[in-house]
């Protein structure tokens, strides 16, 4: 891998992260500001943490494997 392909590899990695922190804010929100009356905002949120944290994780991986070799 050229080190032009690990840079985009990193920003994507920061990217992820930052839209799966996004996610965790949005989650965090719901607990603190609108449960119970909001919980049916539960499901969609927890599926789009989910999601945004399974991104990130691929894309580490991808990441930790390129960097080792």
């Amino acid at each position: 891998m050229t080190d032009d392909e690990l840079r985009d590899l990193d920003r994507e990695v920061k990217k992820r992260k930052r839209i799966a922190s996004e996610w965790a804010s949005k989650l965090h929100d719901l607990v603190e500001d609108r449960l119970p009356a909001g919980w049916q905002e539960i499901p969609e949120i927890s599926q789009g943490t989910i999601e945004a944290c399974q991104a990130w994780a691929e894309a580490n991986a991808r990441l930790q494997a390129a960097q080792k070799g």
